[in-house]
């Protein structure tokens, strides 16, 4: 069994080099070589502690010299064989104006320093690979683009980090569908690994002229103004036409004497083993020795060689989009999640419910260990699917239940073997020969299959649903309808905010929206009501009331429900009364004087209740405030920014106390989910307060500042998702595998109590379950590997990875990424020279969605960014499913100038990189979390009036996010932006 069955290709990563032939030159798209560069969040980010609240101005991006008349890039990439590394003779030439063609240049004899052979033994350690993928700037930190005199963001939603890759600004760019200009070779065998297969690119060389950067006191003369790809004023120098030229040696120094020693001033000679004397020094008649040789010249790595993920998206949407991906073959690699088509099961599950990292898996444990390929499978239960697949089949078995094997307890699927003219089948997870019940039998074929295989879901179809006995329930019952209680915060800055009067006013019409079981059917879900700060207000919403009594727990230290009747009850019943509660609570606190809250004791009311009821249920926590009020769960504030990028980091993103982690056992047992929405002005320590919504398969949602005025329609899309999506409660998940391979580990938000169940107290539509898969055994070619999820609906895990320090975690990453490549160079790639980094065509992106890993906020070790926001990104992450994840580290770059507003397509992507915005374009930033929108500052004024109703780009609010025109713009993407 193959670990690569996909052609491969190669593409050179010189070492890094920090600008145009080591001479900083932003024009041409590289940062200055000393400058250090802090993680772009956002203008005044949403993710930095005392941020001001959304819609104040922010400060334009900097950029280098944007492209104006120059297409997309979209780099092209497929099996060639055009050697990478120095050529012999031609050079780096200048770079022309936009305008003109780029031709190199020649170079004299001798100027090029020594290179390997193109075909001597290459080089696979990896360090020498990963100091090649170091010439993409891996690692780095993401450029600050504060400052930019060309651009302006409007801010429709703030705290994003912006992933560059640099390019050449204005370079010509070939169309989407242009073939490659690389051609193929043949590749070269190698035992126990695919053929090899490999491009490679040229890389122009270093011109010799360029031989490191100017002394202090050196000038560089900058590009001519009236160069397109230059803005002229206000733009740093860029690099000299030629080289650079210092200023000569002199018999002394201006307005000195030559240097002497002694004490009747005589000059001193040289010492012996010191080097030639300086400039401005005699020589005394000695000969000097020969000047040292310049460093060996560097490649600059043109961007534009580097893989273009847009370039891979548009072939996968032209070559998997329009026909419909079959699952029922063997090894068959799935179309991106970026690619919309359609799924015809045929016996393994959809992609839309789980997808593999690999389709090829070794076969052997050192094989795997050897590639170091992670093997693992993106689970998806609930994945909500398009209107022309349809619902799942149900299966419904009886009192007996479904057909199961019984030794591992595996359930009936296509891949069952039936023997014995069909009375026994034997099982393909662990070969075991089972009976097959009287009611069930069937005669089998000419071929060995049941004659009714076609007929009966579990038979021919990868994934559908079965209905559950009682044998299947908790306590062996079956159970009660769930309920949703809402917990507000009602203290100083909750109400002083608009929050209070916000969710009250939204939840009258919000109610009646609940999920349900068939659209003409009443929701079954009852609902209850609690308002807190320091102390605890439930209230009576029972029908026979003509209005709602509060009554009020001030004892928290032992939480306990004063009602049972009348607390939760269904909407349709006590509608008049609900409302007349909402009503008045924004009137009840409008002038309450009280800050402090507690928060443990809001999570045991909540928990309590659904014990009351005998139910599950879920939580909605809308709170405010660090819970510093004495209670259980009391927190202090222990942001501290000097630990960040040390050993002692990773305390910071660990609970602060372990009484959140035993209730959020609690909850589980009981089957209550929590989600929490935060509006925190200053520190709250989502770290320890998401403790209990990651172990209970809930979920964080943050509004720093919340203003209800600028954030309001933000927070209610998600609170009207996150309350009308479908969901399951007291879901237990089992991932069974055949021989040879066992899961060993889990990631996601759940809780476990053993090694094998994945508890889930609620699982809606947007989560998923990552599983790791190791060998135990060999697997056999033959009949391969098989994987079964099942989920039982009626964890306290965090990715282990995020819990250690954040430079460690960037090492593993950069080290791993490295070891894969390093492994395909030896074992499948045909010799090369030693200065190419190889890519196999599969695993092409690999290195650019690395960088881009490593250079958002989830590891970006910055002081600026709050722990509160870097903890909220890391839980988020980790319930991320492979679309999401996708643009959350590849954000979006949409050119709206090139809309068509007459159809309904959006323009195609560009890559994410700001030397290609230009001036004149109008940009949305999309990464599923939140929306910009990038002005140029030469934006036509036709287009300027039609969106945002301004003769002028200085006339332009940056709180525009309530412009009627701007809205239609925004709104082009609605449909396909990811919501969560």
């Amino acid at each position: 069994m193959n670990l690569n069955q996909q052609p491969h290709m190669a593409s050179p990563y010189a070492p890094p080099q920090p600008g145009y032939q080591m001479y900083p030159q932003p024009g041409y798209g590289a940062p200055h070589p000393t400058q250090q560069y802090a993680p772009y969040n956002g203008h005044t980010s949403l993710y930095q502690q005392g941020a001001p609240p959304a819609g104040q101005g922010r400060a334009p991006p900097v950029s280098g010299a944007p492209p104006v008349s120059a297409s997309d890039s979209y780099s092209q990439y497929a099996q060639g064989n055009v050697q990478n590394g120095p050529p012999s003779v031609p050079s780096q030439p200048q770079r022309p104006p936009v305008s003109q063609s780029y031709a190199p240049a020649t170079v004299h004899p001798g100027t090029q320093p020594t290179y390997h052979q193109p075909y001597e033994a290459p080089t696979t350690s990896v360090q020498q690979i990963t100091g090649h993928m170091a010439g993409m700037h891996i690692g780095g930190p993401a450029p600050n683009l504060a400052g930019s005199t060309y651009g302006r963001w409007s801010l429709v939603a703030v705290g994003f980090g912006f992933i560059t890759d640099r390019s050449f600004p204005g370079a010509a760019q070939p169309p989407v569908s242009q073939p490659s200009p690389y051609h193929s070779v043949p590749p070269a065998a190698a035992a126990g690994f695919p053929p090899p297969g490999g491009a490679t690119v040229t890389a122009p060389p270093r011109h010799p002229g360029m031989q490191g950067p100017p002394f202090a006191n050196q000038s560089m003369s900058a590009p001519p103004a009236s160069q397109p790809n230059h803005t002229g004023a206000g733009m740093p120098p860029g690099p000299p036409i030629g080289g650079v030229q210092g200023p000569p040696p002199q018999p002394g120094l201006q307005g000195f004497h030559p240097q002497q020693n002694g004490a009747f001033g005589q000059m001193r000679p040289p010492q012996s083993g010191y080097a030639a004397p300086y400039p401005g020094q005699q020589n005394f008649g000695i000969q000097p020795p020969p000047p040292a040789a310049a460093p060996p010249a560097q490649k600059r790595l043109d961007p534009d060689s580097i893989p273009s993920p847009i370039q891979v998206i548009e072939d996968d949407k032209a070559n998997k989009g329009s026909e419909p991906f079959i699952t029922g073959v063997r090894g068959q690699v799935p179309p991106l999640v970026t690619t919309t088509f359609q799924v015809k099961d045929q016996g393994n599950a959809s992609p839309r419910f789980i997808r593999c990292t690999a389709y090829n898996m070794p076969c052997t444990s050192d094989m795997a260990k050897q590639s170091q390929v992670p093997l693992a499978a993106i689970i998806k239960p609930l994945a909500t699917l398009p209107p022309d697949e349809g619902p799942l089949h149900l299966v419904d078995h009886g009192e007996g239940g479904p057909i199961r094997c019984n030794r591992c307890k595996a359930y009936m699927c296509p891949y069952m073997q039936f023997i014995e003219g069909g009375r026994r089948f034997q099982c393909s997870f662990c070969s075991c020969v089972t009976d097959v019940p009287p009611h069930y039998f069937q005669h089998l074929d000419h071929t060995g299959r049941r004659v009714d295989c076609y007929e009966r879901p579990e038979l021919h179809l990868g994934s559908y649903e079965f209905l559950a006995t009682v044998d299947y329930c908790k306590n062996n019952k079956l159970p009660q309808p769930p309920a949703f209680i809402f917990l507000i915060d009602v203290s100083y800055n909750a109400v002083k905010s608009g929050l209070v009067a916000v969710v009250c006013e939204e939840l009258k019409t919000l109610l009646d929206h609940l999920p349900r079981e068939s659209v003409d059917e009443e929701s079954r879900i009852r609902v209850g009501f609690v308002t807190y700060n320091k102390v605890l207000h439930f209230y009576n919403v029972k029908s026979s009331l003509a209005q709602p009594q509060m009554m009020v727990v001030s004892d928290v230290s032992e939480m306990f429900v004063p009602l049972l009747d009348g607390f939760l009850v269904s909407v349709g019943e006590s509608r008049v009364v609900i409302n007349s509660l909402l009503d008045q609570i924004p009137e009840i606190f409008a002038d309450t004087r009280e800050t402090e809250t507690v928060f443990g004791p809001v999570v045991q009311a909540g928990l309590e209740a659904l014990k009351a009821a005998d139910c599950a249920g879920k939580l909605f926590i809308f709170h405010s405030s660090l819970p510093i009020a004495e209670a259980p769960g009391k927190l202090k504030n222990r942001e501290d920014k000097k630990l960040v990028g040390t050993d002692k980091e990773k305390s910071l993103f660990q609970p602060q106390v372990s009484f959140y982690g035993n209730l959020a056992k609690e909850c589980v047992a009981q089957g209550c989910c929590v989600d929490i929405f935060l509006f925190p002005n200053q520190f709250v320590d989502v770290t320890t307060l998401s403790v209990v919504a990651c172990s209970t398969g809930g979920s964080v949602y943050k509004y720093s500042h919340f203003q209800a005025q600028t954030d309001r329609d933000r927070f209610l899309n998600d609170l009207r998702r996150d309350v009308q999506k479908p969901m399951g409660f007291d879901a237990v998940m089992r991932v069974r595998t055949s021989t040879g391979i066992r899961a060993t580990d889990f990631f996601g938000s759940f809780y476990m109590s053993n090694t094998t169940d994945v508890e889930l107290a609620g699982l809606d539509s947007d989560k998923t379950v990552t599983v790791e898969f190791r060998h135990d055994d060999k697997l056999s070619e033959d009949t391969g590997a098989f994987m079964q999820s099942i989920v039982v609906t009626g964890c306290y895990a965090y990715r282990t990875v995020l819990s250690s320090p954040t430079k460690n975690v960037r090492d593993v990453l950069v080290n791993q990424c490295a070891q894969i490549l390093a492994c395909y160079r030896k074992n499948c790639a045909s010799p090369s020279s030693a200065g190419q980094l190889i890519l196999p065509e599969c695993m092409k992106l690999l290195p650019v969605y690395l960088n881009c890993v490593l250079k958002s906020d989830v590891l970006q070790p910055s002081a600026e960014l709050s722990l509160d926001d870097r903890a909220y990104l890391r839980q988020l992450v980790s319930c991320m499913d492979v679309a999401e994840s996708h643009v959350f580290f590849y954000p979006r770059l949409l050119p709206l100038q090139k809309l068509d507003v007459e159809g309904d397509a959006l323009p195609v992507a560009m890559r994410d990189s700001e030397e290609r915005l230009s001036r004149a374009g109008l940009y949305l930033l999309e990464n599923g979390l939140n929306l910009f929108l990038w002005v140029g500052s030469a934006i036509p004024q036709d287009l300027l009036h039609n969106v945002f109703g301004t003769a002028s780009f200085s006339q332009i609010d940056p709180n525009m996010v309530s412009s009627v025109r701007a809205r239609g713009v925004l709104g082009v993407g609605g449909e396909e932006r990811l919501k969560r």
